[in-house]
Parts: structure tokens; sequence; C-alpha cells
């Protein structure tokens, strides 16, 4: 991945060179020629091209904000009710996530999102302890983790 973003900047700055454009927009121009001279080429890496994991990022940001948004939401719903018919719970999760930064994400992500905390992760990095504020359903809860934040990183970090 490293070697394709600096051969698209490489790229850049020879159209720069070349057409005499040493301006923003010709960096842009020969950015965006670049990228799709490594659309062409993209047969010839052993690798996925850096931009698909770029806009897989762009996208777990998003669906983190989204998550966030709708969390905010839910816990305040809970906190405006008269009557709290919440109901907590702990439950273990299990991850396919491996890599130690890919479960740092993935913890920091639940925790930051209101009403859930990662307690504790196990020792062999398989499990994570998570309570939620309202969890009427444990195995819908675990769904969603694993539809959204993990599937979204994985994304990110796989080929």
């Amino acid at each position: 991945m490293a070697f394709q973003l600096l051969l698209n900047f490489s790229l850049a700055f020879l159209w720069m060179f070349l057409s005499s454009n040493f301006t923003a927009n010709g960096f842009i121009i020969g950015f965006l020629l670049g990228l799709v001279s490594l659309l062409l080429m993209r047969r010839s890496f052993k690798e996925r091209l850096y931009i698909s994991m770029i806009l897989a990022l762009v996208k777990l940001v998003f669906l983190f904000l989204k998550e966030l948004v709708l969390a905010n939401i839910a816990v305040l719903q809970v906190v405006l009710k008269p009557k709290l018919d919440m109901q907590p719970a702990f439950f273990k999760y299990e991850t396919r996530l491996t890599q130690d930064w890919e479960i740092t994400l993935l913890s920091s992500l639940i925790t930051l999102t209101p009403g859930t905390v990662v307690v504790h992760v196990s020792d062999d990095n398989k499990f994570l302890f998570i309570h939620a504020i309202d969890a009427a359903d444990v195995d819908e809860t675990i769904a969603s983790i694993r539809d959204s934040f993990e599937k979204a990183i994985l994304e990110v970090s796989r080929t």
C-alpha cells in the first residue's frame, strides 16, 4: 500500500514537471491521473489498492458518527422516561479480530458509543466483556456490533 501511495505521488509530481504547472491544481490533476493509472495497473499489485482502504476507513468514520447519534438518542430516551424500565446487561462478545490495533479500535468504538462500555478484554484477545445500559436482547446487541463495527474494521484491515 505504501508503494502505491508513493507511486501515485511520484506520478503527480511527474505530471507537474511535464506540464510545467507548479500549482495545487496541477498536482491534483496529476494525482487523479496517477490514480487512474494505478486503477489500470491494479492487477500487477499483490495487495488491494490503497484507495479502497481509504474509502473503507471513511465508511467506518461515518458509521461511527451514525451510531454515535443513534446511541445518544437512545440514552436520552432512557433518561427522560418517567419510569426506569431499562435492562442493563453484562455480556461476553467473541471477536473475529486478531490484531491488537483492531481489538483496541473496536473497544474504543464500543466505549465511545453512549450506553456501552468495554469492561475487560480477555488475555487471549478473543473475548470482550461489555456492559450495556439497556440491552433487552443480548443476542441482538451482539449481532449489531458484529454487523456494524467489526465488519467495518475488517473491511479496513483485510484485503
